[in-house]
Parts: C-alpha cells; sequence; structure tokens
C-alpha cells in the first residue's frame, strides 16, 4: 500500500507545482508582452519507482512541465513616441550591460541621454543606425542611438515650380495683362529669399516673363530689384503650354554674389512635372496662383522621435523635415519554446535553439511592428482561474489520499498488534 502514498505525494507536488505556474501567470496579467505559461502532465510509470516491472499500475505524476505559448497578444494604441509592439512572428533584438543578446516582445523602450535607445530593464535596442537619412539594414546590428539635440543644416534650393493660370482673356497693356508669382528659396546658409516671376502678356498666347530678387540681397546692386532671368511662354489653341516644349521645359536661374556671403545659387525652374505635364496654362480664367514648391530647408532644430511604420525611427525637425534615423531589428525563432527566460520579459537562446534570423520587420516570416502601440499580455483570466480551481481540485484529492491511506495503515496495524 506504500504505492498509494507515493502516488498521491507526486500528485500534491505536481499539483502544487501547477499552482505556483497560474500564480505566475495572473501576476503578470498586466505586464506587456508577457507569454502565459502553460502546464502539462507526465505519468510516472510504476517500475521507476521501485515496483514490479510487470505492474500496469500508474506509478503517480511527475512534476509538470511548463512552457510558454508564444500566441499573439492583443495591440493597444499609446501614442507615445517610444512605443512599438510586433504583429506576428518574432521578437525585438536587445543586448545587455554585459554584452549578452537577448529577444523580448515589450516594446515599451525609452532613451537616456546619451540618446541609447532601451528597454525598461535598461537593455540596449538593437538595430541599424542611419547616416544622412539612409538607413542600411545590410550593415552590421548595433545599439540603436538617436540624436538627442542639435540643429539640422539647412539644404539650399536647386529646383522650384509654379502651378498657376494666366487670363486668357486679358488684353494687351490691360491691368489683367500683368501677373506675378512670389517663390521663396534658401541659400546655402538657410537664409531665404524671394524671387518673383512677373508675366506681361505681349500678344494673344504669348507672355514675356522676367525672374528678379530684391536688389538689398545682392552685393553691388542697384535699383530696387534684380533681373535674374527672362524669357517667353507660349500656349497654343488650348490654353496649354507650347514653347517652351518639356524637354527645354527647365529654366536656369542664376543667383551670384549674394550680400549675406552665402554660395551661389543655380537654379531649374521647372515649367513641366515629373509626366510632363505643363504647370502654367491659359485658360479664360482670372490669372491665380495655385501651388508652388523647392526643395531647399532652413537650418532645423530637432522636434522629436518616434518610432514610424515597421520600426523605422524617424527624427523630425522645426523646418518640416522628416529624417530616417535607425531601423528596429526582429528577430524570429524557428522553437521559441526552447529558450531560457532571463527575466525582466526577456528571453536568452540555449543550445536547443534554433539560429535567429534577423532583419527588418515584414521581410521573410517576420511579423511587423506598429509605432506608438504596445502588445498586451496573453494571460486570460478567466482561464487561468479555471485551471486554478482545477488544480486545488487536484491537490485537495491527492491530499484525501493520504489521509485515507493513512487511516487504512493505522487500522491494519491496530489489528496486528491487537
Amino acid at each position: 500500500m506504500g504505492t498509494a502514498f507515493s502516488n498521491a505525494l507526486s500528485g500534491l507536488q505536481a499539483n502544487s507545482q501547477a499552482i505556483n505556474v497560474v500564480s505566475g501567470n495572473l501576476a503578470n496579467e498586466n505586464t506587456l508582452g508577457y507569454k502565459a505559461n502553460q502546464v502539462s502532465f507526465e505519468e510516472l510509470v510504476s517500475q521507476s519507482l521501485g515496483g514490479p516491472s510487470t505492474s500496469n499500475l500508474s506509478g503517480g505524476s511527475v512534476v509538470p512541465i511548463s512552457t510558454q505559448s508564444f500566441s499573439q497578444g492583443s495591440i493597444t494604441t499609446t501614442g507615445q513616441p517610444y512605443d512599438a509592439a510586433i504583429q506576428g512572428n518574432g521578437f525585438f533584438v536587445v543586448q545587455s550591460p554585459g554584452g549578452q543578446q537577448a529577444f523580448t516582445r515589450a516594446g515599451n523602450f525609452k532613451i537616456d541621454s546619451t540618446g541609447h535607445l532601451l528597454t525598461q530593464n535598461g537593455d540596449y535596442v538593437e538595430g541599424w543606425n542611419g547616416v544622412n537619412g539612409t538607413v542600411n539594414s545590410n550593415s552590421p546590428l548595433s545599439n540603436i542611438v538617436l540624436p538627442v539635440a542639435g540643429l539640422r543644416a539647412p539644404t539650399t534650393t536647386t529646383t522650384f515650380s509654379l502651378n498657376l493660370n494666366l487670363n486668357a482673356n486679358a488684353g494687351v497693356g490691360t491691368t489683367d495683362a500683368t501677373f506675378s508669382s512670389p517663390m521663396q528659396v534658401v541659400d546655402s546658409q538657410g537664409k531665404t529669399h524671394v524671387l518673383t516671376a512677373t508675366y506681361n502678356k505681349t500678344a494673344a498666347g504669348s507672355w514675356g516673363y522676367t525672374v528678379t530678387m530684391p536688389s538689398a540681397d545682392v552685393t553691388g546692386a542697384t535699383g530696387t530689384t534684380t533681373t535674374l532671368a527672362t524669357g517667353t511662354l507660349t500656349f497654343d489653341s488650348s490654353g496649354k503650354l507650347s514653347a517652351p516644349a518639356p524637354l527645354a521645359g527647365a529654366v536656369p536661374v542664376a543667383v551670384t554674389g549674394l550680400a549675406d556671403g552665402a554660395a551661389d545659387m543655380n537654379l531649374t525652374w521647372n515649367l513641366y512635372d515629373t509626366n510632363g505635364n505643363a504647370q502654367i496654362t491659359q485658360y479664360d480664367q482670372t490669372s491665380a496662383n495655385l501651388a508652388s514648391s523647392q526643395n531647399g530647408t532652413q537650418a532645423g532644430q530637432l522636434t522629436g522621435i518616434s518610432i514610424g511604420t515597421n520600426g523605422q525611427l524617424n527624427a523630425a525637425y522645426s523646418n518640416g523635415d522628416n529624417v530616417a534615423v535607425a531601423q528596429l531589428a526582429v528577430g524570429t525563432i524557428l522553437n521559441p519554446d526552447s529558450m531560457q527566460d532571463l527575466g525582466s520579459n526577456t528571453f536568452g537562446v540555449t543550445s536547443s535553439t534554433a539560429v535567429p534570423a534577423i532583419g527588418t520587420p515584414g521581410t521573410g516570416s517576420r511579423g511587423t511592428v506598429t509605432g506608438g502601440a504596445l502588445e498586451a499580455s496573453t494571460v486570460d483570466i478567466a482561464t487561468q482561474f479555471t485551471s486554478l480551481l482545477v488544480y486545488e481540485r487536484g491537490y485537495q484529492a491527492n491530499s484525501k489520499v493520504v489521509t485515507t491511506e493513512d487511516q487504512v495503515i493505522q487500522a491494519t496495524l491496530s489489528l496486528i498488534t491487537g
């Protein structure tokens, strides 16, 4: 009858361990990216406890195996700039201060005073850092370091365009026959200058143009304005620009001797868009400026950094620039349940773990990354409480077996000694 004691004791131990697992899951119900543990019970055969090899009775229960289920947790939008969530397979790649590589699903990152992107427990988040707005994900993996302050250098204007309509019904020599389009451009020092394109109707379907800038902006210039370029625009009977033709539709505009000491500017005025469509028309409508664009930017101060689409980190500047400064890495592991729990919601590889496949999110079998969002725990409180009741009942039942066995033994001893 000793087997009953052994069976019951193993059952007590197994159910106690299962209750511990459930308690751990419930404690991490609100832990970001936490993956719930599952319990698997196994039978202990009789002969392993010294019983007869021919016995078909169970020898009890082995201490249950606890494994984590890496299922997808729900994703909640937070709007926080350094939050990120993985939808699908994979883990964020991190490195401990001691240099150990690890993996996590918790994307509530932070930034330190030196610009390092960190997990909440201080591990370095890994990926690729950008250079001049370009991120090369084929380069070696490194700790992500973000700019924390500073100015972005200005970009000199090299091209500009003006989208407008000139009044086809304007009479030569009348007020309607003159129209102008201002355009702000940026020099190499980040200072802005206003160019003005003035149009004068000279004949039906023909307008002369003059591009000027204030003489105060040019060293040694006299008068109010300085002429930079002149020419003629010709329109066909449908009001479409016919000359200059698309192949010759780039007007050179040279600015030399700027008074602020900036470099000379060699500008191109594009009369056609990239598809060859004219940006200036002559229809029977009041002359009007519709849109304008230029590719220069003034110097800008860093206003913030956030994680964007698929884990790209972008820096925003006060001049409107949005520059890629880094890219998060995601690693997929064929058998994630073989990894070692390192604590703080991170995992490390073991000798049984397949080689991690690290790359950019959304490639291969790697999931996508959503910025400004976090993945919730996969713990389902209803399921855990149900399991808790089952394991509690199992513990009580095995306790009853121990009590009953003890009573039987006491009764047997009484018979022997009586």
